[in-house]
């Protein structure tokens, strides 16, 4: 085990710690997914704007977890790569 992934195991016992942790992977996951997705299909962020109807500029924060999108705005973007967008508590 790494020195980082000591440290990290360490802070992530910390429940405040965890909380805020656990909030930006789910976001970092998100934003990881929709440029896996959009690089798959070799699109650049304009093309995908062009797509969904978003601007460019809105994908762009999208992807850097800048924005905290609405269920319309995911469900646009899901659209614009041909998928359907799917919501799940776990």
């Amino acid at each position: 085990m790494s020195r980082y992934e000591k440290l990290r195991e360490n802070l992530l016992q910390d429940p405040e710690i965890k909380e805020g942790y656990d909030k930006e992977m789910d976001d970092f996951q998100l934003s990881m997914y929709l440029i896996a997705i959009r690089q798959e299909l070799n699109l650049t962020q304009s093309e995908l704007a062009k797509r969904t109807g978003i601007d460019q500029s809105m994908i762009s924060k999208l992807e850097t977890g800048a924005y905290n999108p609405s269920v319309a705005f995911l469900r646009k973007v899901a659209h614009g790569v041909g998928k359907k967008l799917h919501i799940e508590f776990k």
